[in-house]
């Protein structure tokens, strides 16, 4: 997926050099998957017959829920990931919106 090297592992990193590079990788891979979760959006955009199945809020909980879960699985602070994560949702959907409306003008 990325083409940057692997970084140290954050356990063995001694300088702020080599915590600085880790996550340069980590957020260059973030932005990788963030284009292929926005492409889903477009896919969504495409397939959705209603400008109003965009926003589904049954869905959104859904999504919210399972990164919660995740986050509390993965032992980081679940607040902030659900923060996150709305934001996210919430520019997904706006972003949907808009691919939708330009598909059918």
């Amino acid at each position: 997926m990325s083409s940057t090297s692997s970084p140290i592992e954050p356990a063995k990193c001694n300088d702020m050099t080599q915590v600085r590079a880790g996550v340069d990788s980590v957020d260059a891979q973030l932005v990788e998957l963030l284009a292929v979760r926005f492409a889903y959006m477009d896919a969504a955009a495409r397939i959705k017959t209603d400008r109003n199945a965009v926003r589904d809020e049954a869905r959104k909980q859904q999504v919210l829920k399972n990164v919660q879960d995740a986050a509390s699985g993965s032992g980081i602070p679940v607040e902030v990931v659900a923060d996150l994560w709305e934001r996210l949702v919430e520019a997904s959907i706006a972003y949907e919106l808009d691919k939708w409306d330009t598909k059918r003008v």
